[in-house]
């Protein structure tokens, strides 16, 4: 058979074959030709247009990863597949109909424009230019071929372009504008009372019957999940590490090679501070401008630094080390060069210039001061090192073992143990849903296995399984009794308010006044607007939901807040300011007139869709 092939191999039906791969490769590529053998099968057909499975797959590794990334603990078994599956799907549809949209349009890029777009992506560049290889190594690494990669992006770019084009049309008129300014500024003028709770406290009354009605009500409330107590063995570097013998010699080494890096650096700054206000970018330019001019730092720090006591030293703050600054401030200061000036940084207290003044090191401390720190940081170090060696172990040594004991006790770790952990997570490390699901899975839950070795954090790795399991139960009644009583106390309560908010309401607009009823006196609230942190949110959002009062009628209403009931009686409600030249109103205009935009590129996809031929496979 071998002989056979090498026979035919110099036929010339072979060169044939082999002439049409070669002119094939340099044409289209390898995957070209692999496809064009397999006959690249179909997800879907869009207005006969095919979406191939291959590129449907490559998009799913995409979403997937994308989806992994937004986790704070990333974990592959929490992806819902089936739905990233379809939603992939549909993404995918969509484009190919927008994609035939814009070349029924006339829309195109040509090779040129798709050259002189890729050359200028900086993500394609090394030291400011385009770089070959690192074009190739980065389109690879997202599983595409450089001419699949070059086809996307031209489609992607006419798709953008109708999408740009009719998403920067949307119009606002500007009293519509104005209106929602007028709305948003508005302020209102009124009075309020409150009514605590013990004022209904002698009308409130929780039986002995009722608590057991509610508890038969509602026994769902009352019934304690299945839970387990669970063994475990916790890995991390801070556990290795406290199992690092340090020697003294190894110690004394450790501090010669760190002994430049412990010399304390200290720079002396100076800086001029400004406030973050509308005004601060004219400031702050024209600081810099007469610094460019040659003006002194200290001279200008003097004039313009809201820091009055630094200003009066030129700005001078004297000699820090790190650790002493706000983040960004120390961030900048430390990269500067002695006599060099920053370039505006923002931090919590405003905008700061920053001059360097000097630097200094001071010597280097003994050893005996440093012995500790040092230990610790050596024992880290060689913990790091051996931690991805030691969670192999562990991993293959929990997998063939019937208990943790021994794992535990050939690697010098501890058995913990933590106590009713649910279906929904219990303490750490139990607070990682992808240890608790696999903790209550069948294998782990039913045969009594080790769970994997699942990664909690970038510094821990945990096996556990189930010592003792308890099965969902229902709570007796003495057990939630006095939980029950407190509840029925509180609706009560709530409800005696209401009855007794609205019996003073009612009075209120029958003419009588709260020194009458006994209750209490106004307190008066004037020109308040929406967000007034004073009296809180809650009373805020039932002002404001109160009808507009006609003439000098006040209107009234109830909220509650607290502990207890708010009275309102609103009296007046004051239009917003509207500045129509003023940067707040251009700025909701724009963001109005984008989402009108935005409303009206995704009818127009709408309408594309519903009118587009679609076959799934």
């Amino acid at each position: 058979m071998l002989q056979d092939i090498r026979d035919n191999a110099q036929g010339t039906i072979a060169k044939v074959i082999i002439g049409l791969l070669i002119v094939s490769l340099s044409i289209w590529g390898m995957d070209a030709i692999v496809g064009g053998f397999s006959g690249e099968p179909e997800v879907a057909t869009v207005n006969g247009d095919d979406i191939t499975e291959r590129e449907f797959l490559r998009v799913v590794q995409i979403e997937s990863q994308r989806r992994l990334s937004e986790m704070d603990n990333p974990d592959p078994s929490l992806l819902d597949e089936d739905q990233i599956r379809r939603d992939v799907l549909e993404s995918l549809i969509q484009e190919k109909v927008m994609i035939q949209d814009a070349g029924n349009q006339g829309l195109e890029l040509s090779d040129q424009d798709i050259d002189s777009l890729i050359t200028q992506m900086p993500q394609f560049q090394v030291d400011g230019s385009f770089n070959r290889d690192r074009f190739v190594a980065t389109v690879r690494n997202l599983g595409m071929g450089v001419g699949e990669f070059r086809e996307t992006m031209r489609k992607q770019y006419v798709v953008n372009q109708i999408r740009a084009g009719i998403a920067q049309s949307g119009i606002v008129a500007k009293e519509h504008v104005a209106q929602l300014l007028r709305i948003q500024n508005q302020t209102r003028d009124f009075r309020m009372v409150t009514l605590a709770e013990d004022t209904v406290s002698d009308q409130v009354e929780v039986t002995e019957a009722e608590i057991e009605a509610y508890y038969q009500d509602n026994q769902d409330a009352f019934q304690q999940p299945e839970r387990v107590d669970a063994q475990y063995i916790a890995l991390s570097r801070e556990t290795l590490a406290e199992m690092v013998d340090v020697s003294e010699d190894e110690l004394r080494d450790y501090y010669q090679e760190r002994s430049s890096e412990l010399a304390r650096e200290e720079r002396r700054a100076a800086h001029i501070l400004i406030e973050d206000g509308e005004d601060a970018e004219e400031t702050m330019s024209t600081i810099q401008e007469r610094l460019s001019a040659g003006e002194d730092f200290s001279e200008l720090a003097e004039e313009y630094s809201v820091d009055t006591v630094s200003a009066e030293e030129g700005g001078d703050l004297g000699f820090a080390g790190r650790g002493v600054y706000d983040e960004a401030f120390e961030e900048a200061l430390f990269q500067l060069e002695k006599g060099e000036v920053s370039e505006p940084v923002s931090t919590s207290f405003g905008i700061h210039l920053i001059k360097l003044l000097d630097v200094q090191k001071s010597e280097v401390p003994p050893l005996e001061e440093l012995e500790d720190e040092l230990r610790r940081e050596l024992a880290r170090s060689r913990a790091e090192e051996r931690f991805a060696e030691v969670r192999t172990e562990l991993a293959d040594l929990a997998y063939a073992a019937d208990d943790l004991d021994g794992p535990a006790q050939d690697l010098g770790l501890e058995v913990r143990e933590k106590s009713n952990i649910t279906r929904d997570g219990g303490e750490a490390p139990f607070d990682h849903q992808g240890l608790v699901r696999q903790l209550f899975s069948e294998d782990v839950l039913q045969d009594g296995f080790n769970t994997e070795l699942i990664d909690v954090g970038d510094n821990m790795s945990v096996v556990a399984r189930v010592a003792r399991y308890q099965e969902a139960q229902q709570q007796p009644l003495d057990e939630v009794s006095d939980e029950i009583r407190a509840a029925l106390t509180r609706q009560k309560t709530r409800e005696a308010l209401d009855q007794r908010a609205e019996t003073i309401i009612s009075e209120l607009e029958s003419g009588k006044d709260l020194q009458e009823m006994g209750i209490g006196e106004w307190q008066s609230y004037d020109d308040q607007p929406r967000n007034n942190p004073t009296v809180g949110g809650a009373v805020m959002s039932g002002v404001f939901s109160l009808q507009r009062p006609e003439g000098d009628e006040a209107v009234y209403g109830s909220v509650m807040s607290g502990n207890g009931v708010a009275i309102i009686a609103l009296e007046a409600v004051n239009e917003g300011n509207v500045n129509r030249e003023g940067a707040e109103f251009s700025q909701l205009r724009t963001f109005l007139a984008s989402l009108e935009g935005q409303r009206e590129y995704q009818a127009y996809q709408q309408y594309l869709r519903e009118r587009a031929e679609v076959e799934r496979q």
